[in-house]
């Protein structure tokens, strides 16, 4: 559950910096430090994935999120996942799923404000997007390292599935 409120936590916070930036930054226009030369904030709309890709590809940038959000609540539903680090990136990547969905669906691009001012060729992102990504790295981390230690099912010898010693 408390993965659940951490989800909707962080879907609250990417939705109302979305509007927050949307209300208050000019669409391309100068940047406003947050860090110094480290993080500004910069308006600008995404129609396509990350970098841009699959531009204007709405019902596939739409049906997408939507099966990965249907398998991460599967997965935590049916707790095929339950160490903590993989409840942790399933919960970020949800959240992040859900927040550029929200945006695709009700305004057909994702907005973007967090910039890097000194990396001028990076692209602009968002809360979400910051989800996805610590959450896909986690969840490597997770799957690499410890599913197979604490979630993966042992699987059970029945007497017969293993060839007696004399007939190897």
């Amino acid at each position: 559950m408390k993965y659940i409120l951490l989800s909707a936590a962080l879907v609250g916070a990417d939705q109302w910096l979305k509007a927050w930036a949307s209300a208050n930054l000019q669409l391309h226009g100068e940047w406003l430090p947050l860090l110094g030369q480290l993080l500004g904030l910069r308006l600008t709309h995404n129609y396509g994935a990350a970098w841009s890709s699959f531009s204007g590809q709405r019902l596939l940038l739409i049906a997408l999120p939507v099966v990965i959000i249907a398998a991460v609540i599967y997965v935590l539903a049916k707790r095929i996942v339950r160490h903590p680090l993989g409840k942790l990136a399933c919960a970020l990547v949800l959240a992040g799923g859900v927040g550029n969905l929200i945006d695709r669906v009700f305004v057909g691009y994702v907005v973007d404000m967090l910039y890097f001012p000194f990396w001028v060729s990076y692209p602009t992102f968002n809360i979400a997007d910051i989800c996805i990504v610590v959450g896909a790295v986690l969840g490597s981390i997770y799957y690499l390292w410890i599913y197979e230690a604490y979630d993966m099912p042992k699987k059970e010898e029945h007497h017969g599935d293993h060839p007696a010693e004399g007939e190897r």
